[in-house]
């Protein structure tokens, strides 16, 4: 009896021994697990930047914009500027690949690397300012432009739409916007039933021009 006593003591205290050390190395693990899932670890985890880290990364920065679009965190410009920075940033890959044979060298892929992280960046910035995308709209008009903007960021994070087709979709977005805030200004705050159908028109064009976009050959 006493020597299970005596077991059952001993028992307990190896048990409050183990703890510390049990929850340091959890706290380690998922620490690491966390930090190797960013993008700048996984670039730097063998201090070498890959083709595949790269198509990773712009694969992660076109789901970060479809977020913000989504979100209304990026408004139809923001959007449009990212994008075409992104859709040149891909040609630039492309005239590398074309230079060695359909490879990049390792000064090609710091120098894309740099760029993507001036983009990353961007992008961060243009979400968290004070602009945003009326995602709440009351007015046909408005309701329709929302609509607009939630197929364009379905098509980013698909990749049904690249980097050029969707820096040309919202500047069309970013152009009726404007065009609308200067009928409204002009008009007390409404519309009038012309402009009405000329913003309708301009949003039918460009439903349809998402709709190729979407469904031709191209993608991201």
């Amino acid at each position: 009896m006493k020597i299970q006593i005596k077991f059952a003591f001993l028992s307990a205290a190896l048990a409050v021994f183990a703890l510390p050390a049990i929850a340091q190395n959890t706290d380690a693990s998922v620490q690491g697990s966390a930090t190797a899932s960013t993008p700048a670890a996984s670039a730097s985890a063998n201090g070498q930047v890959t083709g595949k880290t790269i198509n990773q990364r712009k694969e992660n920065q076109q789901d970060r914009i479809a977020n913000g679009v989504k979100s209304g965190e990026l408004t139809a410009g923001e959007t449009a500027n990212l994008e075409k920075k992104e859709s040149n940033l891909n040609q630039e890959e492309r005239d590398m690949r074309k230079l060695d044979n359909g490879k990049l060298t390792a000064t090609d892929k710091a120098t894309l690397n740099q760029q993507q992280n001036q983009l990353s960046k961007q992008i961060y910035q243009d979400k968290h300012n004070a602009a945003e995308q009326n995602t709440n709209p009351k007015s046909e008009v408005g309701k329709r432009a929302e609509n607009q903007q939630d197929r364009i960021a379905q098509g980013i994070k698909s990749g049904q739409l690249t980097a050029g087709e969707a820096a040309h979709l919202e500047n069309n977005e970013a152009r009726i916007n404007q065009q609308v805030r200067a009928d409204r200004q002009a008009n007390g705050g409404k519309l009038t039933a012309k402009e009405r159908a000329q913003v309708n028109r301009e949003q039918n064009r460009q439903s349809r021009q998402i709709y190729r976009d979407k469904h031709n050959n191209k993608h991201q």
